[in-house]
């Protein structure tokens, strides 16, 4: 059976799987108050020339490194106060992840969308919380899950009183070290479930604990898994950038080096026009 679809609003940027795409954007882990504000900035800036919906992500602790030892993040309190910063500066919403029930609450209270992890999309505890803010809620499908399991998770948080659902694919998967993408779960999920659905570009291409004490990616496929993403047709490209990946404390290998942005998102802009003719047209 097809669900109905949905469209999902974030102030004034609206999710829908029939509309133009929505990027969600932004470093992996927030390093500083100084580095999350030339990000956002340097993002909006291109997303704004380009007439394409944004959404600023950062990650305030980074919950499942492969190491004990590998940094996390600046923490809630200080990534709070950088991101209301966020919002007030550049008037665009912003996104984060949650891992624990007693997060929820007060991260909504600055975040507009809160993201649940791919290897807690099935935490019913977490779901509901999350569900009980009232905010947008972005639920990553497990990578061990396949597409039509989305509308079990997507049940636990409407059931909890909360009908504005995301849900992400990021990849599956596939033996040891190793992520693929599944197009079909594009449709699938988007059919099942009935909410907009968002291609996770960057996390796709990681190669989970690939470098033994760190995770790996192979970056110089994002373009293409994003550029097919597109082609089928989603409401939102989730996508990790960063201006010097090699050196950034968190998924460095599977991020878009910021000077590189631009260009791919005039490509995905073309893309998404020839899988979406008429929407475009008509927003012209």
């Amino acid at each position: 059976m097809t669900a109905a679809q949905q469209t999902v609003s974030v102030g004034n940027v609206t999710f829908g799987n029939d509309l133009p795409f929505v990027l969600i954007a932004g470093p992996c882990a927030m390093e500083s108050r100084n580095h999350a504000m030339e990000m956002s900035h340097a993002i909006k800036e291109i997303t704004d020339d380009l007439s394409i919906p944004f959404i600023y992500k950062s990650s305030y602790d980074k919950a499942n490194r492969t190491s004990l030892n590998a940094g996390r993040g600046i923490g809630l309190a200080k990534a709070m106060d950088v991101f209301n910063e966020v919002k007030e500066t550049y008037g665009c919403p912003v996104l984060t992840d949650v891992h624990a029930a007693d997060q929820c609450a007060p991260v909504a209270e600055t975040v507009d969308v809160l993201q649940i992890p791919a290897f807690l999309c099935r935490q019913t505890d977490l779901l509901v919380a999350a569900a009980e803010t009232g905010k947008v809620v972005n639920v990553k499908k497990g990578q061990f899950l396949a597409p039509w399991d989305m509308k079990n998770v997507v049940a636990k948080i409407v059931e909890s009183g909360n009908p504005n659902v995301l849900v992400t694919e990021r990849g599956a998967s596939f033996g040891y070290n190793t992520l693929v993408s599944d197009f079909r779960a594009l449709p699938i999920m988007a059919q099942q479930t009935g909410k907009p659905v968002v291609f996770d570009a960057t996390h796709s291409v990681q190669q989970p604990g690939g470098q033994g004490g760190s995770t790996g990616g192979q970056r110089e496929f994002v373009p293409v898994l994003a550029r097919a993403a597109i082609a089928v047709g989603v409401a939102a490209v989730f996508m990790e950038t960063h201006q010097d990946p090699d050196n950034a404390p968190s998924d460095g290998p599977n991020m878009v080096p910021l000077h590189e942005l631009r260009d791919l998102l005039a490509t995905l802009k073309t893309f998404d026009q020839v899988a979406k003719p008429a929407l475009h047209q008509a927003a012209e």
